[in-house]
């Protein structure tokens, strides 16, 4: 029997980490600050802004963190109405709660993304956009910034899932204000945990580096781009020094070590991820039963997972296919199936309120989610695929004899 591929182990860490990893274990300089210059944060802080084509970058301890971050340097009021889409990771929602803001909940549809409707209908009620590109889907940014511009509301992405996708050629994360990125263990560039900010934005900078937790006048060792006025940002520290609260979200040196040795696989992950999801996605839609939704005509994903929807399938039909599909070593998550699930939003208790979506419910009872990382080879990903098309036959089949 040929075994299914390990989808969950990441790629290993490359070489070119070891010298700056062992520099570290000797000598123990693990803080961003410590270090006179040229801190392996603020080394990648200048490479991650350069990469983006971003101004400015700034390294915390997770894309939640970066979020929070974000809406505090957006100086938004006590009780600001943030609109998100309703299918996003729990984070999202309670990085709102945390700044002291309120989440608005959006529908979404079928292919995942924003109910361009719902939106319009409800951008009149709120501060502030958060745009998650969930599981690297990304919504139409075009409608969604010309809607957010005409109203004067500023726009975060979280693209904690959108690392190497881009917009009309425009790099995810770059069009809003402020775009935020993970570098948790499932994400494209791994550290365990982690994140980051980019924004052009110098106020914004300045304000989120202090609060992050830039005590005294530690700001001095956040760099603008080799090349970038340094001036303005100096200034902008200045004004905002001892004016903020200090959260202390900052990144270790170990970590931004490890990221920096994996920016440059960036291209051929991007590359390999999307050649793998494409080729599963294939074989799937040639099954009656398993639909994946078109990516629109100005993304280019750079996906190291696949979503697809069930056609037809009644709740027990969708349960006999989940454990189909484990019986064959694949793990099929239902998003609004899976118990205590954090990207079903009628699990988001702590709203203290209920969202009436359906549209986004009904979504969320039908969509599967696969890990599809970049390094499995081609045959791996046909594997998966066979699988996975066996196994919601084999469901189909045992409903129809039942």
């Amino acid at each position: 029997m040929t075994l299914p591929p390990n989808v969950y182990d990441a790629e290993p860490i490359p070489e070119t980490a070891r010298a700056e990893i062992e520099h570290l274990l000797r000598t123990g300089d693990l803080f961003r600050y410590t270090a006179p210059e040229n801190a392996p944060v603020t080394l990648l802080e200048q490479e991650f802004a350069a990469f983006l084509g971003s101004r400015y970058a700034l390294a915390v301890s997770s894309c939640s963190a970066a979020l929070f971050l974000s809406l505090k340097a957006l100086d938004l009021p006590r009780g600001a109405r943030v609109l998100i889409p309703a299918f996003t990771f729990a984070a999202v929602p309670s990085s709102i709660v945390h700044a002291d803001c309120e989440p608005v909940l959006c529908e979404c549809g079928p292919d995942y993304r924003i109910d361009l409707e719902d939106f319009a209908a409800k951008l009149p009620e709120v501060d502030a956009v958060i745009i998650s590109h969930m599981r690297g889907h990304t919504s139409d940014m075009d409608a969604i910034m010309a809607a957010c511009d005409a109203a004067g509301l500023p726009v975060i992405e979280d693209a904690a899932h959108s690392l190497g996708t881009t917009w009309n050629g425009r790099n995810i994360g770059t069009i809003g204000r402020i775009g935020c990125f993970s570098f948790q263990s499932y994400k494209l560039l791994n550290a365990g945990e982690g994140g980051i900010l980019v924004t052009d934005d110098v106020d914004l900078v300045a304000r989120a580096v202090i609060m992050s937790g830039a005590y005294e006048q530690t700001w001095q060792k956040h760099k603008a781009r080799p090349g970038d006025n340094s001036a303005d940002l100096e200034q902008a520290f200045a004004r905002w020094q001892n004016r903020l609260p200090l959260y202390n979200l900052r990144l270790s040196n170990m970590a931004a070590a490890i990221i920096r040795a994996q920016i440059p696989e960036i291209p051929r992950r991007v590359r390999d991820g999307r050649r793998n999801h494409d080729r599963v996605a294939a074989h799937l839609n040639d099954s009656p039963w398993l639909e994946v939704p078109e990516k629109l005509a100005p993304e280019q994903r750079a996906p190291d997972s696949i979503q697809f929807n069930l056609a037809g399938l009644s709740e027990a039909e969708t349960r006999a296919f989940v454990e189909a599909a484990a019986a064959r070593g694949i793990k099929v998550q239902v998003f609004g199936l899976s118990r205590d699930n954090a990207r079903a939003f009628w699990n988001w208790q702590f709203l203290g309120r209920d969202w009436d979506l359906p549209r986004t419910r009904a979504m969320l009872m039908t969509a599967c989610d696969v890990r599809l990382p970049a390094r499995l080879t081609e045959a791996e990903c046909d594997l998966v695929a066979q699988a996975l098309v066996d196994a919601v036959a084999e469901a189909m089949d045992r409903a129809a004899a039942a």
